[in-house]
């Protein structure tokens, strides 16, 4: 099989040709030889497609894939209704680009808004940008929305994702901003520790729920705490915990941020995802990204078109706060489809199961020996208990039996997760092995 060759060696000639070049090397005769390579390139003959085929086969077999999955911890498995794929993988949807001309872009700009929609309603939010990379990046925009010229501390709680603190911190400083991190209390954000470290130079803080330890926060008392001293509140959010618990919006929250890929969004090995962000009428223009809006053409029909483009970045670059200007567009229309597909009952469902399994798990795990409970708070699906014996040894042995085990933490601790897929039976087959361990 041969290489894919842009131009046939005809076309080259024609092209010299009108050029009034002899060959190719006169083409380059401006550069000179001593920075020209003349040896061959140090790259191997190209494979056929069956050679390939085996070499990426044989890569992707020594993949781990787990049938059973007890780990969360920011990336969720759930089960994703066929419909979501025949959807999204049609072909005016994969090979659809940039929609930069609305007059042939409406197809995609309209999906864009739908999930656009979807988030606000989800959140509660007012507006909702067309996505982000990643709910860490999310995070990390939405301190960047908050920060003034007076106001360049972002305080983040101790109890958010690892990750996200790291991405947070690394767009903060980077732009000549501080951060401080918030206590935690029996697993959740201190929110005395909080009080006392609001002051006049706090841009916003930043309180993820369930946090990363699974318990539910108290947004409304913080966005109380942060609006007091003319500070902004993020809520982290995880989209499912959003039908079971009062939204950002419901508590005061200026912005909703999280990580779209629980919905409809397959593991992958850790990606592409989706980070949403919604925020409330009065922070429109500092959303960063696009945001598609709804108008009428001339002829009064409905359509969509990018709004709001003289921001940030497009136009007002020396005054913006971000430098995204683009989007998920394919992750957000899955979790588009997949929200439709599951409407609000089903996806009720899901967190009810969810929230179900976990609390069925807790309650199995915590009454082994040396198995309590590490913290006392109310929980979602992810929940921490001690470990009497060494977190690496317990997953290998449950490695064995084609089960992914908790997330393993510091102090011999173990971060647990149940999805609607984990079934009674998983579960009771997780504590008759945990119980062997302990024994």
């Amino acid at each position: 099989m041969s290489g894919y060759l842009p131009a046939t060696d005809v076309q080259r000639d024609e092209m010299l040709a009108a050029l009034g070049l002899a060959n190719l090397d006169a083409l380059y005769g401006h550069i000179p030889d001593s920075v020209k390579r003349v040896e061959r390139l140090n790259i191997a003959d190209g494979a056929s497609e069956l050679e390939v085929r085996r070499k990426m086969e044989a890569l992707a077999a020594q993949n781990a894939v787990f049938p059973t999955i007890f780990r969360g911890a920011g990336a969720y498995r759930h089960y994703i209704p066929a419909v979501v794929g025949a959807v999204t993988s049609r072909e005016e949807f994969v090979t659809a680009y940039t929609p930069y001309q609305a007059e042939i872009s409406q197809g995609i700009l309209q999906s864009i808004f739908e999930y656009q929609t979807m988030i606000c309603e989800l959140t509660g939010m007012d507006v909702s940008n067309a996505s982000v990379y990643d709910g860490a990046s999310a995070a990390a925009e939405a301190a960047a929305m908050c920060r003034e010229k007076r106001r360049q501390t972002v305080l983040i709680s101790a109890a958010a994702h690892p990750d996200t603190i790291q991405v947070v911190t690394t767009y903060t400083e980077a732009a000549g901003g501080k951060v401080a991190l918030v206590p935690v209390r029996d697993g959740v954000t201190d929110l005395a520790a909080l009080e006392s470290l609001l002051d006049e130079e706090s841009a916003c803080v930043y309180l993820q729920s369930p946090n990363f330890f699974g318990l539910i926060e108290d947004w409304e008392k913080a966005a109380e705490l942060a609006h007091s001293k003319q500070a902004k509140l993020i809520a982290g959010c995880n989209p499912f915990a959003l039908m079971l618990y009062r939204s950002p919006g419901e508590c005061g929250a200026d912005i909703a941020v999280g990580e779209g890929q629980p919905l409809g969004i397959p593991l992958s090995f850790g990606g592409p995802y989706l980070g949403f962000m919604a925020c409330t009428e009065a922070l429109t223009r500092k959303l960063p990204g696009r945001i598609v809006g709804q108008t009428t053409d001339k002829d009064g029909k409905r359509c969509f078109v990018l709004t709001l483009q003289a921001r940030e970045q497009h136009i007002r670059r020396e005054k913006a706060s971000s430098n995204i200007c683009s989007n998920e567009a394919h992750c957000a229309l899955t979790a588009s489809v997949y929200m439709a597909a599951m409407g609000t009952e089903g996806m009720t469902e899901v967190a009810r199961q969810c929230r179900a399994k976990a609390h069925y798990a807790a309650k199995r795990i915590s009454a082994l020996p040396g198995f309590a409970l590490a913290y006392p708070g109310e929980f979602f699906h992810e929940f921490v208990t001690q470990c009497p014996v060494p977190a690496e040894e317990l997953n290998a042995r449950l490695a064995q039996k084609g089960i992914l085990g908790g997330l393993p933490l510091e102090g011999n601790r173990i971060l647990w997760c149940c999805t609607e897929l984990n079934t009674r039976e998983e579960i009771d087959l997780l504590v008759g092995i945990l119980g062997e361990v302990t024994k």
